[in-house]
């Protein structure tokens, strides 16, 4: 790959942004870019590179912002004698550029440093915040590697918040919850999910209105946040909340492996 290229995709993961890598994987006929040739397309639609211009790039720059969006890659095939396109067929994979998956435990409690802890194990990237600063540090949460002592509704303001970002909330209150949601609501986060009671979370649903949230604004938020495992000690929630976690990354659905209808699934692939 270029170098100038891997240099751009270096920066954006640095910056916690993304991006979709096009290649040509294969090409034949009439067709304005060989194989092996690529195309880095960023969040706002610019790009660097050239998969042949034309139509046929205005396709793929779609498909790669889909892509993006949906986190997941694609296999174009392109007949070039479709209405809009010369001859030839291309075949483009486009592979979206994703910064790591870091979990955000906003509460650094029990239940936050089982999350912690159990994350790490994961291989997730792990930050800690907390406004109670004896609450946020290596001391107390040594499974964290970053650490953002700041209120709720500041923690944008030190951390970039992108599509592999899950903001785990195992606060105190509704209170907090209410006064520090909406800075996270306006996020890219893919994730937000607080604990709590049902009792709670209505109260919090009820204070988020009162702010002028809509009720699709305020079902990104997961809460109950987690598998229901009828878990009690910190340890047992914290692993319902990664398994939610996991099942939504992964496009599960929580079912038990040994229903029959999973079952037969899972036979018929051995």
């Amino acid at each position: 790959m270029d170098t100038k290229l891997l240099k751009t995709i270096n920066e954006l993961l640095e910056k916690g942004e993304s991006a979709a890598l096009c290649t040509i994987t294969q090409a034949s006929g009439s067709t304005p870019r060989h194989a092996g040739s690529k195309m880095l397309v960023f969040e706002n639609g610019a790009f660097t590179g050239t998969v042949g211009g034309g139509e046929l790039e205005s396709r793929i720059l779609a498909e790669a912002r889909l892509a993006i969006d949906e986190m997941k890659p694609r296999l174009l095939k392109y007949n070039m004698t479709d209405p809009g396109l010369c001859g030839g067929q291309v075949e483009v994979f486009v592979e979206p550029i994703l910064p790591p998956a870091k979990i955000v435990i906003i509460g650094g409690g029990h239940v936050g440093k089982a999350v912690a802890h159990l994350a790490r194990w994961l291989k997730f990237q792990v930050a800690v915040s907390d406004d109670r600063a004896e609450f946020c540090t290596p001391e107390t949460n040594p499974d964290a590697d970053e650490f953002f002592p700041v209120l709720m509704r500041e923690l944008p303001n030190h951390l970039n918040i992108n599509r592999q970002t899950y903001l785990i909330l195992t606060t105190r209150g509704s209170s907090v919850d209410v006064d520090g949601l909406p800075a996270l609501l306006t996020s890219k986060a893919a994730y937000i999910g607080v604990i709590g009671s049902r009792k709670r979370w209505a109260a919090t649903v009820q204070g988020l209105q009162e702010k002028g949230f809509s009720a699709a604004q305020i079902a990104r938020i997961h809460s109950p946040l987690g598998l229901e495992l009828n878990a009690e000690t910190p340890e047992e929630i914290a692993i319902s909340i990664l398994a939610e976690i996991i099942m939504l990354r992964n496009d599960g659905d929580g079912k038990q492996m040994s229903n029959p209808k999973k079952q037969n699934n899972l036979n018929a692939k051995i």
